[in-house]
């Protein structure tokens, strides 16, 4: 059995404001990592490092303007490799609705635990980002450590 990684939530922005910041260089760095790099474009890959730690390298592997983003990580030094990450948005009552998911779990351990509690922070960057301008991506002024 595969676990997942679930969450859901709304951001007071466009659909197109929020689909910037999953979908671009600059968007994400804004709100994950300053330390993206790539090219977000269909079928291209994206590098996320966290400090002195190589991050994960994502493959855009589906690209819907406005509606949905896959990833598929094609290379981690933390067992994420194989992994899918969703993103998911439609419109809910003026607002921009998210379904995230981090898919290909083993096992719902303690570092499973870890990045439930992380995404959950970074989700709530993405959405700071959205409606205000200033996420809390790692590295940048915002993040608390």
């Amino acid at each position: 059995m595969k676990y997942s990684i679930k969450h859901l939530f709304h951001i007071n922005a466009s659909k197109s404001k929020v689909f910037e910041a999953i979908s671009s260089i600059k968007g994400l760095s804004n709100w994950w990592t300053i330390q993206t790099k790539g090219n977000s474009a269909l079928g291209e890959t994206i590098q996320f490092d966290f400090g002195n730690v190589d991050g994960p390298l994502m493959k855009v592997v589906k690209l819907i303007p406005n509606e949905r983003i896959v990833w598929e990580c094609i290379s981690s030094q933390h067992g994420w490799l194989g992994h899918t990450f969703v993103f998911s948005l439609d419109d809910n009552d003026g607002k921009t609705r998210v379904r995230f998911s981090h898919d290909g779990w083993n096992e719902q351990d303690d570092f499973y635990a870890i990045c439930n509690f992380s995404w959950g922070r970074y989700m709530e960057s993405l959405r700071q980002y959205c409606q205000t301008g200033k996420g809390e991506a790692f590295g940048s002024d915002g993040y608390q450590k």
